[in-house]
């Protein structure tokens, strides 16, 4: 089967080749990929940075998003049949969605929502498993809450807006001039136009803080919290809980004690929470998530589509930051 894979860590490698097709556990569900999408975590591993704390074997099968119709199921599978629209978020230890085919642990499958294609079906899990995993999760957002969103116009910050809204929160996020009114639109209560306004000295007294961005607007983001808040980064740094969860050892779990020390001094000095959220793949949140877009309240946002043959150029467009909802990938 043809797959896009890396042979090497690298900002430009990456390939289309021909690699066996894959073997299915009694647990597994192997999908024919319809469509996939490209998120800036594939880069990121692409580059090698997360080769520490996910120690991947190379070649590697990139992609992390993907819809597609059940070919086989394993002796063990219960909830699926050929024939099944479904999609998903892999787990990270068996990524490579970027593939004509992939065999996914059943526990990790959705149904499609039946009113969209595979294409926007694709350009969901990933960052809509985020946006869930950080607001109802971790932030257990309430309802009359006050929510800031950075990066609004982003693949994670156009779900979540739209999932907060949802939940009842009044929402403010961040986006460029050019987006402001395309964000309002999604469900923001307030919006900073970052190139003309600094969000710390317009915001006060907010509950939550999701964090996309760099250490700096991480840094400022203390500031508009009101005490007892709490500030959550889907970008780093790390914290020790999560080396801790991920099984890493004792000195990479200090290394990321060290990398972390210094927002978690400032958070601590403001009275606020720091958490950082590295997602995970869970299909019962999936379907929970397929029955909100089937009911209109989450609706997909892509930005560009590329073919499969185009899969280096889509991800380059990724990495220059600028893409308003998501890029998607189409096999067929």
């Amino acid at each position: 089967m043809k797959a896009f894979l890396i042979d090497r860590y690298g900002h430009n490698s990456g390939r289309l080749g021909d690699i066996p097709a894959p073997a299915v556990g009694a647990h597994d569900v192997l999908i024919d990929v319809h469509a996939s999408s490209v998120n800036l975590l594939d880069s990121k591993i692409r580059k090698g940075e997360f080769k520490l704390i996910l120690p991947y074997a190379l070649p590697l099968v990139l992609g992390n998003d993907l819809a597609g119709v059940v070919v086989e199921v394993g002796s063990q599978v219960t909830r699926f049949a050929p024939g099944d629209e479904v999609y998903a978020r892999p787990p990270e230890t068996r990524i490579g969605t970027f593939a004509e085919l992939i065999a996914v642990d059943e526990q990790a499958l959705a149904r499609k929502p039946g009113n969209i294609g595979m294409a926007q079906a694709a350009s969901l899990p990933l960052v809509a498993l985020t946006a869930w995993q950080v607001l109802v999760d971790t932030a257990q957002l309430k309802k009359g809450e006050k929510v800031l969103i950075h990066a609004g116009s982003g693949g994670v910050g156009s779900v979540a807006i739209q999932l907060a809204k949802h939940l009842g929160a009044f929402v403010a996020t961040t986006t460029s001039t050019a987006n402001v009114e395309w964000v309002k639109a999604l469900g923001a209560d307030v919006v900073i136009d970052y190139t003309q306004q600094h969000f710390e000295r317009e915001l006060r007294d907010y509950d939550v803080v999701v964090n996309s961005l760099g250490a700096d607007v991480l840094a400022k983001s203390v500031e508009v919290l009101k005490p007892g808040g709490r500030l959550i980064s889907i970008s780093g740094p790390p914290t020790v809980q999560f080396a801790r969860e991920q099984g890493l050892s004792w000195p990479l779990q200090q290394v990321m004690r060290m990398l972390s020390l210094r927002i978690r001094r400032k958070a601590r000095q403001h009275g606020v929470s720091y958490a950082f959220v590295f997602m995970r793949a869970n299909g019962a949140q999936l379907q929970q998530i397929s029955a909100l877009v089937e009911a209109g309240t989450i609706k997909p946002v892509i930005d560009r589509s590329f073919t499969f043959d185009s899969t280096a150029e889509a991800l380059h467009y990724v990495e220059q930051g600028r893409a308003k909802g998501k890029v998607v990938i189409t096999l067929k």
